[in-house]
């Protein structure tokens, strides 16, 4: 556990405002916020899951997914828990939205292990990065130190300054693009468009990034992806993007993404984006 960073506290009886990402969560003492690891103890806001990792795994780099980005190599993947979204086909929902088991491992041990394994990389990852911000900015400074790149696979939703804040210290982002639309980020992840693009604008000035876009059944439009390749190309056609397969998972039962979907899906985006990738198909 350790102090939060971005927070107001406004009133005499301790309650205060989390200001890390934009749901600016408004909590009195003995509460936490909608992502369950930032809590209202006695007036101060504490990073519950600091440090408390879920997972320290060796991973190619492309697992990320990152094709474009130091690639045949491997990365120390880490993740711990909460998620500042509420997608209800998440993936990954034991140690996003559930109580999962945690050992404690410093920053220090982090850059130790990545040094004894001699990769180049740490990739934060698993669950939402954005939650466990001030491990991550922690353990990403000392990285830089030590010559280590460091990678984020974020949903990017994340308020401007704690934004600015950590890019420097960031080497590549692999950010999800759940949608085009602002109805169905409210309805699926409980989230909004606007900040997510945002990131994606902001971070692309600053690193590499590759973007990611899971086709949930039932959750897409054709024309909402047609606007959504539009809008990446206008940054930069050279964005690779993967359209990833969906599986039903948590609350989400629909059937799995047809296969024909998905490459009708790509030979759309083909036409505005020259890195396009699909994934999560099985090949046996």
């Amino acid at each position: 556990m350790r102090e939060a960073m971005f927070y107001h506290t406004f009133s005499d009886d301790g309650t205060l405002t989390c200001l890390l990402c934009p749901h600016r969560c408004h909590l009195v003492p003995g509460f936490s916020g909608k992502c369950r690891v930032r809590k209202n103890i006695d007036g101060r806001l504490m990073s519950m899951n600091y440090a408390e990792l879920t997972a320290i795994n060796l991973d190619p780099i492309e697992k990320k997914p990152l094709f474009r980005f130091m690639s045949g190599t491997k990365t120390l993947s880490i993740g711990s828990y909460g998620c500042n979204f509420s997608c209800s086909y998440c993936q990954n929902y034991s140690i996003s939205m559930g109580e999962p088991v945690t050992r404690s491992v410093g920053p220090e041990r982090i850059i130790e292990e990545a040094t004894e394994l001699n990769v180049p990389s740490i990739s934060y990852t698993y669950n939402e990065p954005v939650v466990y911000y001030e491990y991550v900015l922690e353990t990403a400074k000392q990285a830089k130190k030590k010559g280590l790149a460091n990678i984020m696979v974020t949903n990017g939703y994340i308020e401007d300054e704690p934004l600015v804040r950590l890019l420097p210290y960031m080497d590549a982002m692999n950010i999800d693009l759940k949608a085009f639309r602002q109805d169905a980020y409210r309805r699926f992840c409980g989230g909004d468009l606007e900040p997510v693009l945002n990131t994606i604008e902001r971070a692309y000035q600053q690193c590499h990034i590759e973007i990611t876009t899971l086709l949930v059944t039932d959750m897409h439009e054709k024309d909402e992806l047609e606007n959504m390749f539009r809008w990446i190309a206008g940054i930069s056609p050279d964005i690779p993007l993967h359209l990833s397969r969906y599986f039903p998972s948590y609350k989400h039962q629909a059937p799995a993404t047809p296969k024909a979907w998905l490459t009708e899906v790509k030979n759309c985006a083909d036409q505005y984006l020259n890195y396009v990738y699909l994934g999560n198909i099985p090949t046996t």
